[in-house]
């Protein structure tokens, strides 16, 4: 049988298809033929059904700038989104439990932002409520309790390997260098489940809602999350891999290189959904797509014990969130102040005359060189 198979050039063929590194980059082949097919489809439903973002906010100034996106259909991130589980569920070995939980995370951070979408989007239009979507509170409090759930689950899936529970910071070496059976280092923290959980759904928390803010402008969120998830692919090989691993000083997390293909398909969805998503844009993610990008970062972040890499590259989404957070800081001390002309930052940029083509392009440019300088930041240890 395996004569007849390499004789017809199947059983390469098939020994390709099991490599893990074909079958990511596949992943970002098919995610993002997924999305470019159905993407007109999708936005015809959408305008259909009158599923349309409104230019409301709370400056004159910025709502002339945005009055050009009133009604542009919302909620695609249910095909990117889709294209992810979709993709993921072909390529990626769900036996593997690290897959079984970014899928998980998926499904719940797309329902809880499918479900705000809809109460803003669906449910005013149909008199069923006069909400505009969640409240915060009530946002904070599933994200929190999802994060929990993340924490918990990479606790046990981890078994007792130290590495995996380990708190990994920039320049520090998690093992001995010239040990041949890798010993951790003296100065790595071994974090114990409360700290370790903690950690977790911060991260969790803060990406999710950092996304979310990020997108605010055509292609800002999805160019940005398309170049992190390039950037954890590549951490999720080394993470994965004992040798390079060990070489680079870094914890090794079994099975955490099969990761790079729930990445891989987060990469090609999200470059799909630019070919719609560009200026002008046909259609926004919402919540919908925003929240669980942002919850997939995270927990790949934290299986794989690089949080503090994610926040350099995620950099942009930190400054998106952070602009917001001084601003409203600031303006409740000060009783009217203001540090930025509008928060986000991106917004505020946009005030001051560049375009918005500018603000996008320059935040992507800001984004590769976040990438770049965390995975140089490696060989520094």
């Amino acid at each position: 049988m395996d004569e007849w198979l390499d004789s017809a050039g199947l059983y390469s063929f098939l020994q390709v298809l099991y490599q893990r590194e074909f079958r990511a980059f596949t992943a970002v082949v098919v995610a993002f033929f997924i999305v470019i097919f159905l993407g007109k489809p999708l936005i015809r439903t959408l305008i259909k059904r009158k599923i349309g973002d409104h230019a409301e906010f709370n400056q004159k100034e910025l709502n002339a700038l945005m009055k050009s996106k009133e009604n542009t259909p919302t909620m695609g991130g249910i095909l990117l989104i889709g294209s992810v589980f979709v993709t993921t569920l072909l390529f990626a070995d769900l036996f593997n439990q690290n897959v079984q939980l970014l899928l998980v995370v998926i499904f719940l951070f797309a329902g809880l932002g499918g479900f705000d979408d809809y109460l803003k989007l669906v449910a005013g239009h149909k008199k069923l409520g006069s909400r505009d979507g969640l409240y915060r509170w009530e946002k904070l409090l599933f994200q929190f309790g999802f994060g929990l759930i993340v924490a918990l689950m990479v606790w046990k899936n981890a078994g007792n390997s130290d590495a995996a529970h380990s708190l990994t910071l920039p320049f520090m070496r998690t093992y001995i260098p010239g040990t041949e059976v890798l010993t951790l280092s003296p100065n790595v923290i071994v974090l114990g489940v409360g700290m370790f959980s903690l950690l977790a759904i911060f991260m969790v928390m803060l990406m999710s809602n950092a996304v979310n803010i990020t997108d605010g402008l055509d292609g800002l969120a999805p160019g940005t999350v398309m170049i992190a998830s390039f950037a954890m692919m590549v951490l999720c090989y080394i993470a994965g891999s004992p040798d390079l691993a060990g070489y680079l000083l870094m914890p090794y997390v079994e099975g955490s290189a099969e990761m790079m293909v729930v990445a891989g398909a987060s990469a090609g969805a999200c470059l799909g959904f630019l070919w719609f998503n560009c200026h002008p844009a046909q259609v926004f993610m919402g919540d919908t797509g925003s929240m669980p990008l942002g919850a997939l970062l995270a927990t790949i972040a934290v299986i794989i014990r690089q949080e503090f890499l994610l926040l350099i590259i995620g950099g942009v989404f930190l400054m998106e969130i952070g602009s917001s957070f001084l601003q409203i800081a600031y303006f409740k001390a000060t009783k009217g102040k203001r540090i930025f002309r509008c928060a986000p930052i991106h917004h505020h940029f946009h005030r001051k005359g560049w375009s918005e083509s500018q603000v996008v392009t320059r935040f992507w440019v800001v984004a590769v060189i976040l990438a770049m300088i965390a995975l140089v930041s490696i060989k520094m240890r």
